[in-house]
């Protein structure tokens, strides 16, 4: 008789046979990842590793894929380091990732590379966005570690440069993989201070891996928030992180952050003096200038005999007012002759002159009378003389 077992007894027995290979327990497979889930809820991947002539179902769990520094998406060539099983259930076999790395490049330099495409298409980079630093800030914040050099350098040149303005320390991890989160937080108590002109955030040089925290992004997006202007001092002057490129000025060390965020009180003063000698060297200019033209005035002033002068004005004024009296007085006699003219017309075509010469006016009802035919026998009228008035009646009419 054949014996007999289960599917469920196949596939165990599969796997085990599966697991207990050596040359399976740690194998490292290159290929292109396809068909790629993420699986939020449990933080686990699931996708498919392929080549020209073949494909393998794979699954790499949250425990393994939080330490992946860059994204994974299809199309990406890959080389992953894990072990082959069999998932029962449904009788495929599976890679279990445990490592993944970029064909070509490093993880961090395609974690960066990523990023900085993703962000710079977004506009956080844009150079229309930067603001100018503060000239004379009276408070700034520095978040870095506090027991770096950085701190050191900053409150060293700060205190030398420009000893009036305040640093506020804000003390963070900057490596390490709690760092990013820890700045993030630290931000967002900075921004909710008063008076913050400007903020530096760095650490001193160190490898790709120690600076990886500068190119987070959430952190990158956390400072683009920033309400005051940020300078990003990350490493040395070669190193370029993403806080770089979002800030609002790159120093290339914390030491030359320092030197941008406070002015030289010395050289302010020199400065200062200089502009003081240059008004006073002007200021001497103009004023001897002045004199000179002032001297110059003077001396033709002295020159002049202003006593013939004004009496040779006076001549001429004297002679211009006998111009117009002269003017005034013709255009008055020509006036007058031509009203005593009128005068004489009018006069002589006056009424009154008329009944001088024994002419009278009579009137009827107090209207005067021009015609006999409006009076009737009878009528009372009124004869005005050149002197009083008679009254009348009509005793006859002849027309």
């Amino acid at each position: 008789m054949i014996n007999t077992i289960t599917v469920s007894q196949l596939n165990n027995y599969v796997k085990s046979l599966l697991e207990n290979d050596s040359r399976l327990n740690i194998v490292s497979v290159s290929g292109e990842i396809s068909n790629f889930k993420n699986h939020f809820s449990s933080g686990h991947w699931y996708f498919t590793l392929k080549d020209q002539n073949a494909s393998v179902r794979c699954v790499m769990f949250k425990s393994c894929a939080t330490r992946i520094k860059f994204s994974v998406e299809d199309g990406l060539q890959v080389i992953i380091r894990g072990r082959v099983s069999l998932y029962e259930k449904d009788g495929q076999y599976q890679f279990y990732a445990e490592e993944m790395h970029p064909v070509g490049e490093g993880d961090l330099a395609l974690a960066f590379k990523q990023i900085k495409e993703k962000l710079e298409k977004e506009g956080l980079f844009d150079i229309s966005t930067k603001r100018a630093l503060v000239k004379f800030p009276k408070r700034i914040a520095v978040v870095t570690s506090d027991t770096g050099a950085a701190i050191k350098d900053i409150l060293n040149i700060t205190s030398k440069r420009y000893p009036a303005c305040e640093i506020v320390v804000c003390p963070v991890l900057v490596q390490g993989g709690m760092a990013a989160s820890d700045m993030i937080s630290t931000l967002e108590r900075v921004y909710a201070l008063d008076n913050i002109d400007t903020i530096i955030i760095g650490r001193g040089g160190g490898s790709a891996e120690d600076l990886h925290c500068f190119n987070d992004e959430a952190l990158a997006r956390k400072l683009y928030e920033s309400p005051f202007p940020v300078i990003s001092a990350v490493g040395h002057e070669t190193d370029f992180t993403i806080c770089d490129f979002v800030a609002d000025v790159r120093a290339s060390t914390p030491s030359h952050a320092a030197e941008l965020a406070v002015p030289d009180c010395s050289e302010l003063h020199n400065r200062l003096t200089s502009l003081n000698d240059i008004i006073k060297h002007k200021t001497t200019i103009r004023h001897n200038f002045f004199v000179s033209k002032l001297s110059a005035m003077q001396n033709i002033f002295n020159t002049l005999n202003f006593e013939r002068i004004i009496q040779n004005k006076q001549i001429s004024i004297d002679r211009t007012l006998d111009k117009i009296s002269s003017r005034v007085n013709n255009i008055l006699q020509t006036k007058t002759t031509i009203t005593s003219s009128w005068i004489t017309r009018i006069d002589a075509l006056s009424p009154l002159k008329i009944m001088s010469r024994g002419f009278s006016i009579i009137l009827k009802d107090g209207k005067t009378v021009t015609d006999s035919n409006i009076l009737n026998v009878g009528d009372e009228i009124n004869v005005r003389l050149s002197k009083g008035d008679v009254k009348c009646h009509v005793t006859d009419i002849t027309n």
